[in-house]
C-alpha cells in the first residue's frame, strides 16, 4: 500500500516518527502548500492506518513498531499530565507500589513527590530519576538488561525481581487497548514484566489516554478485566465502558484540553 503514498506523504511520515506528532500549520509552511493540502494528505495516511488524527495535525499509528520514546513524552502532553495528577491522588501515603514503564506512568511518578513514606519499585529507570531524590520516598529498581531506547529494566532478572514483592497498588501504561478490551505493547520482554507487576500487586490502576484505544499492538499484557481503576481522559468507546461496567473496572476520566474537531 505504501507505494501509493506520496513522496511528501512518506516525509510527513519520517517527520512524525521522530518528532511523535505532526502539526497541519507546520507541515503547510514546511512544504509551502496549503492547509487544506495537508489535511488531505493525514487524511489519506488515516484511512491508510499510518497515522491517527489529533486536534490540529496528526500523530503515528503503528501497529508493529513503537515511536520513538523521546517523540511520544510529546504527544497529548497536557492529558498525560492531567492523568498523572488524577492517578496519584489514588495513592495514599504509606502504601508500596509498582510503576512500569511508559510516559504516562512517569507522569503519575512526578505527581507523587509530595507524597510521603512510599516504597516504590520500578523497572522504569526514569521514574526512579524522578523519585530517587525525595527524603520521604524508597525506591527500589529492578535488576537487569536496560533497553538504550527507553530506559526499561526487561528480561528475565526483571520479572523474578518483581516476583519477590507483593505490593499495594501497580501504575501500568500500554500501548494500545483493543476494543475487546485486550491491553497490548510492542516488546514481549516488557510485556512479562508488566504481566508480573499486575500478578503481585493488590490493586491495579492502568493510565492509559484516548488515543491509545485508536491504535494497535502485536503483544498482549492482559486485558481491562485484571484491572481495579482506569485513568483517562476520555473514554467514547460504549464497549470499553461496558466491559468496564461488567467487570467492576473504576473509570477516572480527567478530561482533555483540546476539542479534536479541528
Amino acid at each position: 500500500m505504501n507505494e501509493l503514498i506520496s513522496a511528501r506523504q512518506q516525509e510527513i511520515l519520517s517527520i512524525a516518527r521522530a518528532q511523535g506528532r505532526v502539526s497541519v500549520d507546520d507541515l503547510a509552511v514546511r512544504f509551502e502548500v496549503t492547509p487544506q493540502t495537508i489535511r488531505k494528505d493525514l487524511n489519506d495516511l488515516c484511512e491508510r492506518r499510518l497515522m491517527s488524527r489529533v486536534h490540529g495535525g496528526a500523530v503515528v499509528a503503528s501497529g508493529v513498531e513503537n515511536v520513538a520514546y523521546e517523540a511520544r513524552r510529546f504527544i497529548a502532553q497536557p492529558e498525560k499530565r492531567a492523568i498523572g495528577a488524577a492517578a496519584a491522588q489514588l495513592i495514599p501515603n504509606s502504601a508500596s507500589l509498582f510503576i512500569n514503564i511508559g510516559t504516562t506512568t512517569e507522569e503519575v511518578a512526578r505527581a507523587l513527590t509530595e507524597h510521603e513514606g512510599l516504597l516504590v519499585i520500578t523497572n522504569n529507570l526514569n521514574v526512579a530519576t524522578l523519585l530517587y531524590r525525595h527524603p520521604r520516598i524508597d525506591v527500589i529498581v529492578a535488576g537487569g538488561p536496560v533497553r538504550r531506547s527507553d530506559g526499561a529494566v526487561i528480561g528475565s532478572a526483571a520479572v523474578e525481581f518483581v516476583r519477590q514483592f507483593k505490593v499495594d497498588y501497580a501504575v501500568i501504561g500500554a500501548s494500545a487497548i483493543d476494543e475487546d478490551g485486550a491491553l497490548l505493547d510492542f516488546d514481549y520482554r516488557e510485556v512479562r514484566v508488566s504481566r508480573a507487576i499486575i500478578e503481585n500487586a493488590r490493586r491495579v490502576v492502568l493510565v492509559a489516554d484516548k488515543l491509545k484505544l485508536e491504535r494497535a499492538a502485536p503483544v498482549r499484557i492482559g486485558h481491562l478485566s485484571e484491572i481495579d481503576v482506569f485513568v483517562t481522559d476520555a473514554l467514547a468507546s460504549a464497549p470499553l465502558r461496558e466491559l468496564c461496567r461488567e467487570h467492576g473496572v473504576e473509570v477516572v476520566e480527567v478530561g482533555t484540553s483540546e476539542d479534536e474537531s479541528a
